[in-house]
């Protein structure tokens, strides 16, 4: 008997690409080989109906890479198991073999069978009931049980080979990493921004990153915050070039000669005009920001308004409609939240006003910002600009 590990992954809208599928599943590979260049062995990347098939020599750390499969957009699924011929006798010695694994604690099963194969000579129940006998007889007092069990044990028979599991464990989803074009994130150190980069990244958007920093207000801690920050989405995406950028003299302009009540809507107005800039430098095609409407003064209708109309770039909101315990359970599923919850504050907690204006006017921003010499405000910060390119792990 011919066995070894395998891991097949599984597509979900991807499959439903029609002729521009290749493209999809070429950006696809090139994901999960990146991803497997930092995991021990020689592997190959097979594609194979309608999925990915990985492979690895007799050095390779099948486990880690499955594990690390689990963060490749465009995968729903992803199956570790054995691959072995696809005679029935074959499939049996692979079930027998490696029961404890198949089984784990459970006390009742059922196994699953599909044919990819159609030319196969026995029917999917026919499989079934031959697999079920083979563990009935290797694993004493396990019973079988179609309606709940504790245990699936799956065998598929594939093109040119036959793959036995225990089912897979849930993907990334989305949309393979460069797919859907590029954009540049706002990201902050709060809960909110890394959430929403996560979801544009997962639609397939290449990501970039501004960090918006106010020295001596803000210090190190605060910027090595955000820096993990991009290191988490960047090992979802392969790399995010993080640029940090000091809007401290433009703050220090705005306290002067604003309204204490539109501090936040001015500065939010300059970090959008320095991000059009940037992404316009970069070649990104769009804004992406982490507000939920009516979370905070400056996230309201009026006030998004007046933000967005300095820019003229599409602005991407991801959590607009989401509250924040749900977009919490986000940043905790991601690997975001424990580390957006360090008591480090950004620049725009520093000058935040007490009574700051719901309902702004385009009108009222205009005259506060009069005063202001904007062209010369932005050229000074933008040219604080410092650039980290962070890798995924």
């Amino acid at each position: 008997m011919s066995q070894k590990y395998a891991i097949v992954l599984k597509y979900g809208e991807l499959a439903l690409k029609g002729l521009n599928r290749g493209r999809f599943e070429n950006l696809l590979i090139k994901r999960v080989k990146q991803l497997l260049a930092g995991v021990e062995g020689e592997f190959t990347v097979r594609n194979s109906q309608s999925t990915l098939v990985v492979r690895g020599d007799q050095s390779a750390d099948m486990r880690l890479a499955a594990e690390k499969m689990k963060k490749v957009f465009g995968v729903v699924s992803v199956c570790f198991g054995f691959e072995c011929g696809k005679g029935i006798d074959e499939i049996s010695g692979v079930i027998r073999e490696n029961i404890s694994y198949l089984l784990g604690n459970a006390k009742t099963f059922r196994c699953t069978s599909k044919r990819g194969d159609k030319s196969y000579p026995l029917t999917s129940p026919e499989i079934c009931e031959i697999c079920g006998h083979v563990v009935l007889g290797a694993a004493p007092g396990v019973s079988v049980n179609l309606k709940d069990p504790q245990a699936v044990i799956y065998i598929e028979i594939r093109d040119v080979f036959a793959f036995v599991h225990a089912g897979g464990e849930k993907g990334a989803g989305g949309l393979p990493v460069s797919s859907g074009g590029s954009a540049l994130l706002l990201l902050s150190g709060g809960i909110d921004s890394p959430v929403a980069g996560y979801m544009v990244a997962k639609r397939g958007v290449s990501v970039d990153a501004v960090y918006f920093e106010s020295p001596p207000y803000t210090g190190e801690a605060a910027r090595e915050k955000v820096i993990s920050l991009a290191g988490v989405l960047a090992g979802y995406t392969g790399c995010v070039r993080l640029y940090c950028i000091s809007v401290t003299e433009i703050q220090n302009a705005i306290y002067t000669a604003c309204p204490e009540k539109l501090f936040t809507l001015v500065l939010r107005r300059f970090m959008m005009r320095l991000s059009q800039r940037l992404a316009e430098d970069i070649g990104a095609a769009a804004l992406v920001t982490g507000e939920s409407l009516g979370q905070v003064a400056s996230q309201t209708i009026q006030s998004l308004a007046v933000t967005d109309s300095v820019v003229t770039l599409p602005v991407f909101r991801p959590c607009i409609g989401l509250d924040k315990e749900e977009i919490v359970t986000a940043a905790r599923s991601i690997g975001t939240f424990d580390i957006s919850s360090l008591p480090y504050e950004d620049c725009c907690t520093v000058f935040v006003p007490k009574h700051p204006n719901l309902i702004p006017k385009p009108r009222e921003l205009t005259f506060a910002e009069s005063s202001l010499d904007i062209g010369a405000l932005v050229e000074e910060a933008y040219l604080t600009k410092v650039l980290k390119v962070i890798y995924g792990k």
